[in-house]
């Protein structure tokens, strides 16, 4: 049965039969869009008003941008050059300006005729460019303009093109300005008409929200403010329902199939465990464990996701849940993103298990089970061990890499999976993993990275979700500071002195550095023709700090006398395992390490971090990393070396970590400092991101509602077979491969 109704034709056209092959072609290679619907969806930016002008001082630099702004003057100047060597060179400078800053824009050779002619002062015209800066001043070279003619002048163009005194400003590129996407959206306008409404009828009326053909109109040619919010609020309903429809589809899926409920028996494995346990548990680690034990008893699987502050025990929680399940006969299995993490958990795991991983071996306790690791590097004799003890079910626990997905892996009985921090594996490995069951296993997926609730929502739409918050007892504060290199290089020497403190008084620390610094270097890269602009531009395009140099570096100059090792992700695992090893063990004083560091490694002795380039890290990874120190009974320290300079973003950004430890704090800032939709972005599908409207922080409430409302509408048709036009919709926003990735955010 054909879903798609005849009338969504008009907006599938290609954009090549419509606007003509080059622009078309701009249009699908840099703004993604290829058909007459697609480009209906490019929606404004932003609006400059006819009366109003842009904010000149407050232009990004390295941006293509576009401004409304009045000419102030406009000089042209000859002079002698290479290719003029009479003083025949010409170059026309033009002031513009809209009352709270100015802004230079340049034209030289045969580019100043047409300018010289038509930019005269008090012309107004929009502008589009790439700002730069020479001689300390914005400027825009050679920027495309488009003149803003009054309507005395030539009323057919000012009317036709600029309708109303609202002016869109799109989204654009170097090859497309803003004013000839606003062109092409006006040809297709027309066909809005045809937009076929995905929102039930029950639910538009019910909010009170215009139709699809009136939003579309109203964004792209709105006469007021009023159109637009409009228009704006509508749009926001779009992409949130239909993204949570498609969350909501996979939640009942997966609620139809089938599972094996694990109860825990009443004197097993899990009391045995508790029994041992040398603390308490938190409130929260009960709470959440009665709700995935709540979960593990339902004959459908479990989706659960837990997120948890570093070092809240989310490892606890999981082995508890681990443990429940072998005590219910079935087995488990734990998938880490690294061998160094494989590794750690499973020392940790088999540490607090003690006589319980030693099942079937002399000494081990009459409730044990097996506790394996399975990684890539294995040798073949553990490996096929490690394998066996899997088909026979002898092993209860496995914990692994990537390798336990293989084919050759096979399990007695599946009846749990553990993914540590999701956001590292795609959804086909998971559900690889899953296949490895006789029925579906449960699932549960743990993040360090704290994710607001809305974000929560909208890409792990299809887990429920459990939150650890209370960090357990004897968790020591962390002090972070911003070391200003480049301003304050004494600040740095200081750095290295409170690394030696630390060292004299028992303790360790981690040096952390972007790069591990044996790649060959790319001479293209290395040769600089330019002098940079600026002390931000010399700290971007400086390689950033590599571990081998700097530890070299730190052992004959600043930590000279102490015992430094190296650790990154090139090095052999068996070199690597006795390198974390030997630092957990308190034998190597300094680890100069790459982020093999950031999840899950866990000595309580190290106090101490330094982050060399510490504004090449992503915010939430900053966090992640400082969590690795204050993890024992001293406080831990946490320093964020930069020689970006005090005004940039960059240094705010590390401002904003140093003066807070709340991880959900940090995430809210990290997403307002990113675009709006890079939450579904590029990392996670490799697409275009789907939101462009909808900001997942402002818009929390439209979101909830419409998770609400999605849910009712799937749960009464799950096919959708009533609302062909919204089935539409959600085939246009996922195929089938992206409605998969969604599950894996």
């Amino acid at each position: 049965m054909d879903l798609v109704p005849a009338l969504e034709e008009p907006l599938r056209q290609p954009l090549k039969s419509v606007l003509g092959p080059a622009t078309a072609k701009v249009m699908a290679e840099h703004l993604g869009l290829l058909t007459v619907g697609d480009l209906l969806h490019h929606y404004p930016r932003r609006y400059e008003e006819r009366g109003q002008l842009t904010h000149l001082a407050d232009l990004p630099m390295d941006e293509h941008v576009t401004v409304v702004a009045q000419v102030a003057d406009a000089r042209l100047h000859t002079f002698a050059s290479a290719k003029a060597p009479r003083g025949k060179g010409q170059r026309l400078e033009v002031t513009i300006t809209d009352g709270s800053g100015r802004l230079q824009l340049v034209f030289f050779g045969a580019g100043v005729h047409k300018p010289h002619k038509e930019l005269l002062p008090g012309t107004r015209a929009m502008f589009a460019g790439k700002v730069s800066v020479f001689n300390r001043r914005l400027q825009l070279a050679h920027p495309a303009y488009e003149l803003l003619r009054g309507t005395d002048d030539d009323p057919a163009e000012s009317v036709e093109t600029w309708a109303g005194a609202l002016i869109p400003i799109y989204p654009a590129t170097a090859k497309l300005e803003s004013w000839k996407i606003g062109k092409a959206i006006q040809t297709v306008l027309p066909t809005a008409q045809e937009a076929v409404d995905p929102l039930p009828d029950s639910l538009r009326e019910g909010r009170g929200l215009v139709p699809l053909p009136e939003a579309l109109l109203k964004i792209h040619r709105p006469h007021t403010k009023a159109d637009i919010e409009d228009a704006r609020s509508r749009l926001k309903w779009d992409e949130a329902f239909v993204l949570q429809v498609a969350l909501a589809r996979r939640r009942h899926a997966d609620a139809q199939l089938p599972a094996v409920p694990r109860k825990p028996a009443p004197d097993g494995l899990l009391t045995a465990f508790d029994a041992r346990l040398p603390f308490t548990l938190t409130d929260g680690q009960r709470r959440v464990s009665k709700e995935i034990f709540d979960d593990l008893a339902t004959d459908h699987p479990m989706h659960r996701l837990l997120q948890g502050e570093v070092g809240s025990g989310k490892t606890m929680v999981a082995l508890r849940a681990m443990l429940a399940v072998v005590d219910a006969g079935g087995q488990a299995a734990m998938l880490a993103p690294t061998e160094v993490l494989a590794q750690q958990h499973h020392r940790s795991i088999v540490e607090m298990m003690g006589e319980l991983a030693e099942g079937g071996m002399l000494g081990g306790a009459e409730q044990a089970t097996k506790v394996v690791l399975l990684t890539g590097s294995m040798g073949a004799a553990a490996r096929r061990h490690a394998l066996l003890d899997l088909t026979t079910g002898e092993a209860g626990i496995v914990i692994g890499t990537h390798a336990l997905i293989e084919d050759k892996v096979q399990f007695h009985d599946l009846g749990l999976v553990v993914v540590d921090e999701q956001h590292r594996f795609g959804v086909e490995q998971r559900d690889a993993l899953r296949g490895k069951g006789k029925q579906p296993p449960h699932l549960l997926v743990m993040t360090a990275t704290p994710i607001p609730r809305t974000v929560a929502m909208t890409v792990f739409g299809d887990l429920e979700t459990s939150v650890l918050d209370q960090l357990p007892a004897g968790r020591s504060p962390i002090a972070s500071h911003v070391v200003p290199a480049a301003d304050k290089p004494h600040f740095l020497s200081r750095a290295w002195e409170r690394v030696r403190e630390e060292v004299e008084n028992g303790h360790q620390a981690y040096v952390v550095c972007p790069r591990i610094g044996d790649e060959e270097d790319d001479p293209k890269k290395s040769g600089r023709k330019k002098p940079p602009q600026s002390p931000e531009d010399a700290a971007e395009k400086r390689p950033p700090l590599a571990v081998l140099d700097v530890a070299d570096q730190l052992t004959k100059g600043p930590l000279q006398g102490l015992r430094v090792e190296v650790l990154h992700g090139r090095m052999h695992p068996d070199d690597k395992d006795a390198v974390m090893r030997r630092f957990a063990a308190g034998e190597t004083h300094v680890l100069v390490a790459t982020t093999v560091i950031e999840v899950g490694v866990n000595v309580p002795n190290a106090t101490a971090m330094v982050i060399m380039d510490a504004d090449r890290f992503g915010v939430s990874q900053l966090h992640q990393l400082r969590g690795r120190v204050g993890r024992g009974s001293a406080p831990g320290l946490c320093l964020l070396v930069t020689e970006m300079p005090e005004a940039s973003p960059a240094r705010q950004r590390l401002g904003a970590v140093a003066s807070t430890l709340d991880g959900f704090e940090l995430s809210r800032i990290d997403l307002e400092q990113r675009r709006e939709g890079d939450v579904l972005g590029q990392a996670q599908s490799g697409a275009r991101t789907s939101l462009k409207v909808l900001a997942v922080i402002e818009d929390e409430e439209i979101i909830a509602e419409a998770r609400e409302e999605a849910t009712a509408v799937v749960a009464q048709d799950p096919e959708l077979t009533h609302l062909p036009a919204l089935r539409t919709a959600l085939d246009a926003l996922l195929d089938e491969e992206r409605e998969q990735y969604l599950e894996k955010g």
